[in-house]
């Protein structure tokens, strides 16, 4: 699909502390939002896979799917996810995503929320294979939820509440991952499908390495 996005846009900051969170209310297509959702709905290889949660298996309370690079696996809840080569819509996607965002990414994990009783815990996309302090852009299509930010360590924060309308991209950096808990809760309303899109850069075993050997050179340079 050529075309399909229009030029970029600015980010708002959030005054969340301890964090670097941005989002861009409504991305520019030329193709209205529901007819990409309907795409991504019917051309996505859902899967509702397993999770590890307090020592045993549950499905886990959406549909989820993983595309991007080769040898670009991850692993997050006892879950290694392979990745599915990229369509022409994802690639189209992920390019306008790069562009309104400046930043790279290889890999993409899409989560279908079906409906109201959908949801995701409260987690922190810290896992090794995303490097340190990783940028992760969020787009969303379809119904409006609300992500939640709950800091690790302070008290005297209440949970923030961003909600996140069909058409918006949250832009998660720095040591947003390394201070805060994310989520989305099941609605006590009734509400139509959700699907989000989360970009991501994941690192190979030698990619974190090398990472590693700069940032020790770096700092012995610094000293």
């Amino acid at each position: 699909m050529k075309d399909l996005f229009s030029s970029t846009q600015k980010f708002e900051r959030l005054p969340i502390p301890d964090a670097n969170v941005s989002i861009l209310r409504d991305l520019d297509t030329h193709a209205p939002h529901d007819l990409i959702f309907r795409k991504l709905l019917h051309d996505t290889k859902w899967q509702q896979r397993e999770m590890n949660m307090y020592g045993r298996k549950v499905l886990q309370p959406r549909l989820t799917a993983w595309y991007g690079d080769p040898e670009r696996s991850y692993v997050y809840s006892g879950i290694r996810n392979i990745p599915l080569p990229w369509t022409d819509l994802l690639r189209e996607i992920k390019r306008r995503i790069e562009d309104c965002t400046e930043e790279t990414f290889n890999s993409v994990l899409l989560n279908f929320y079906r409906d109201n009783n959908d949801s995701m815990g409260f987690h922190s996309d810290d896992e090794k294979e995303l490097g340190p302090d990783p940028n992760i852009a969020s787009f969303t299509l379809g119904d409006q939820r609300t992500f939640l930010f709950k800091h690790k360590a302070r008290k005297d924060l209440n949970t923030f509440h961003v909600p996140l309308p069909s058409g918006s991209v949250l832009l998660m950096k720095g040591s947003t991952q390394r201070n805060y808990l994310h989520a989305i809760n099941r609605e006590s309303r009734p509400c139509g499908p959700r699907i989000n899109l989360t970009f991501r850069k994941i690192y190979t075993a030698r990619e974190l390495d090398e990472l590693r050997e700069r940032e020790h050179e770096l700092r012995r340079q610094t000293g």
